[in-house]
């Protein structure tokens, strides 16, 4: 299985935070930790580290009340009499002159501490804990120099490793820019405006969205494409886009006659949303510039101001790297997808059977996989029936997949011999004419007997056993035919399986991502399909297909085919 990139571990958040709290908790002068709103460590700075015996490392996400706060004979402290608690509960500035801390050797701190609401998104708060070793004779520690300074700069750094934190977390362009949206309004701005550049050159406004009482709403009729890039326009989006710096703009920069569209639709911008101020800042990718964020005040009284612009371009730094993955990850998918549907095969039309196939790549970029079906009449009248899994799920096993369903289709043509024979011979020339590993396959031949019932002969390579399902909902595996998957071991003697397909039945052919999960045993997956397809049994074939794909796991990451073949409930 290759590297795939996926959501942000809950680990990989604290030591963002760590990384970006714990300097500037450094610059106190005395032990400090923040905690988020589950009261969980999220930073700590080395005075903490010394003072408690502990590294931030090992702390990190552990509960700081149970973890640290001790009464005067060492036990731990319950909750409801906890002081620094008691605060945090009611976003109290407080302060205490003697504590107890916990170290990291068993032994008491004898503390005075000082705890404050910290901020880190609109609706996430945390606190901050300062603390020095208890001095009968000690100054106080200085709430007011706190406020005054430090506690704004992290906010302002728990901000932006939140918007890591959530930007890194999503491939999805439209994901991303709703997350962004959530942690900028209302905590910066009433406003937030995206422009894209297109990869056509032209400027996409993709997102306008306001916040008020009732959360955040989007406004589609001030979206929309605003044509190409202005060349020589000096007005801040047009400067922006171009990958200049970030300017502050109200109504009044956009009153004059407009010098390009855009500057009309800035106008329209303005008198819409009633914004009196706005910052506008460029959204940087690692090669260009992608577009340009706005961020705008119409209920907040005050203005935006020049020392607001470093936290904007902050944000629009990690925007950017976002989208530029996210927009290369949607052209990776779609090369993948493009790739995996040529090489996945038509089905023919077959008078009396209904066929229905589905294939769903892995989610994540460039993973089309070596999940194949197909479907080909042989020249005895028959219909070969194929699913398979090449090994892996990127290009190569796409590759070598497109190679085995070839040789396979020439095997079974020019061979008329029963599927174990044909895989069997299939599976010695492997090595001698393919790069392939290991796969495997389930190989069928279906046919109109003498009677008009529908017979299937099968054999299985180590797959997952085919699936069949009466018109009155009885679903049961058919575990016979089967043997070792291609390429482990050639020439172990394969076997054949036969069974008529009773009138109206639907035979389920797919592969292990429709039921394989990392959090449950294989065989829950199979119980689970089997009920399901059994409940399904009277739908449309194509609702059929598409509701064992929308129930498959959550959780796994590989690509899924699912090929379903029903006969008719009388001959025609």
């Amino acid at each position: 299985m290759n590297d795939t990139v996926g959501p942000v571990s809950p680990r990989e958040r604290l030591v963002t935070l760590q990384r970006l709290l714990g300097g500037a908790l450094d610059r106190l002068g005395a032990g400090a930790y923040a905690v988020d709103a589950d009261w969980a460590l999220v930073a700590m700075n080395g005075q903490a580290e010394m003072l408690l015996g502990l590294s931030a490392d090992e702390a990190l996400g552990q509960d700081a009340h149970d973890l640290l706060h001790r009464e005067a004979n060492g036990m731990r402290m319950p909750r409801s009499q906890c002081s620094i608690m008691e605060a945090f509960m009611a976003g109290q500035v407080r302060q205490e002159k003697q504590g107890f801390f916990a170290r990291g050797d068993g032994t008491l701190l004898t503390a005075s501490w000082l705890v404050t609401p910290l901020r880190f998104t609109t609706r996430e708060t945390g606190a901050l804990v300062v603390f020095h070793e208890y001095d009968p004779a000690g100054v106080p520690l200085p709430a007011s120099t706190l406020h005054a300074g430090l506690l704004p700069e992290l906010e302002r750094l728990a901000l932006l490793a939140e918007t890591t934190t959530q930007l890194t977390a999503t491939l999805d362009v439209n994901e991303a820019l709703d997350r962004l949206v959530r942690l900028v309004i209302p905590m910066l701005a009433d406003w937030m405006v995206v422009d894209l550049i297109t990869e056509s050159g032209h400027v996409q406004r993709t997102l306008v969205a306001h916040g008020d009482e009732s959360g955040v709403t989007r406004r589609p009729d001030l979206q929309g494409t605003l044509l190409s890039v202005p060349e020589t326009s000096p007005l801040p989006l047009s400067r922006a886009l171009r990958g200049a710096g970030s300017t502050l703009a109200t109504p009044q920069t956009y009153q004059g006659p407009p010098d390009t569209h855009i500057a009309a639709e800035q106008r329209r911008l303005f008198d819409a949303t009633g914004m009196h101020s706005a910052v506008i800042a460029p959204i940087r990718g690692l090669r260009e510039v992608l577009g340009a964020l706005t961020l705008g005040r119409s209920r907040k009284p005050e203005p935006f101001t020049t020392a607001e612009i470093p936290l904007l371009e902050d944000i629009t730094r990690r925007a950017g790297l976002a989208l530029d993955n996210a927009r290369l990850y949607q052209r990776q998918r779609k090369v993948a997808d493009t790739l995996q549907r040529h090489l996945l095969p038509q089905l023919p039309s077959v008078p009396g059977l209904e066929m229905n196939a589905h294939y769903l790549s892995a989610p994540y970029a460039s993973q089309v996989g070596g999940d194949w079906y197909d479907v080909f009449r042989l020249p005895d009248r028959a219909l070969a029936l194929v699913i398979g899994d090449v090994a892996g799920h990127d290009l190569d096993a796409a590759a070598g997949m497109a190679q085995l369903r070839n040789i396979l289709r020439a095997y079974a043509w020019s061979q008329q011999e029963p599927p174990s024979v044909i895989v069997d011979r299939f599976d010695r020339s492997l090595p001698h004419i393919t790069d392939v590993g290991m796969a495997t396959m389930v190989l069928g031949q279906l046919q109109l007997q003498a009677d008009e019932q529908w017979q299937l002969r099968w054999t299985n390579a180590g797959h997952p056993a085919p699936l069949l399902v009466t018109e009155d909902g009885q679903a049961d595996y058919l575990t016979g035919g089967h043997s070792i998957l291609l390429g482990a071991q050639a020439g172990v003697g394969r076997t054949d399986a036969t069974c008529t397909l009773p009138p109206g039945a639907t035979l389920v052919l797919y592969t292990d991502g429709l039921i394989e999960s990392p959090s449950h045993p294989i065989d829950d997956g199979l119980e689970r399909l089997r009920r399901h397809a059994a409940r399904l049994a009277r739908q449309p074939l194509e609702s059929f297909n598409e509701a064992l794909m929308e129930a498959r796991p959550s959780d796994n990451d590989d690509d899924v085919a699912v090929l379903t073949i029903r006969v008719p409930v009388a001959a025609d």
